[in-house]
C-alpha cells in the first residue's frame, strides 16, 4: 500500500486543520465537557420530538404552540448547568486560554 502521488499525507491534513483542531483548548477547561457536547441545539428538543404529532391535531395554533412551551418549561428543569458560568464573561470578551488556562497578560500574545 504505497502512498499515492498527490494524495495528502496524515501529516498534511493534520497540519492542515491544526487551528481548527486545538481551538477546543482555547477555553476554559471547566467548559470543556459541555463543547465535546455533540449535539448542544438537537439535545433539548428531543422530548419535544415525541410531543410535536400530538400538537399538530390542535385546531388552533395557539393550542399547540402553548402546549409545545409547556413541554420545553418542563424540559428545562432536567438540562445540565454551565461548570463556571462566571468564566462565560471572560470567553466573550476575548481573555486568552492556552491548553484550558487563563493565560498571563505577558503569555497572551504569545499564545495567540
Amino acid at each position: 500500500m504505497g502512498h499515492e502521488e498527490g494524495a495528502p499525507g496524515a501529516g498534511r491534513l493534520l497540519d492542515d486543520d491544526w487551528e481548527r483542531l486545538v481551538t477546543f483548548y482555547q477555553f476554559p477547561e471547566e467548559h470543556w465537557k459541555h463543547l465535546r457536547t455533540t449535539n448542544v441545539v438537537e439535545s433539548p428538543f428531543s422530548a419535544m420530538r415525541l410531543r410535536t404529532p400530538a400538537a399538530k391535531r390542535f385546531k388552533k395554533a395557539q393550542n399547540a404552540t402553548a402546549i409545545i412551551w409547556k413541554r420545553l418549561l418542563v424540559a428545562e428543569q432536567s438540562f445540565r448547568c454551565l461548570d463556571a458560568p462566571e468564566l462565560l464573561a471572560d470567553v466573550a470578551e476575548g481573555v486568552v486560554y492556552v491548553n484550558g488556562m487563563r493565560a498571563k497578560q505577558g503569555n497572551a500574545k504569545a499564545a495567540a
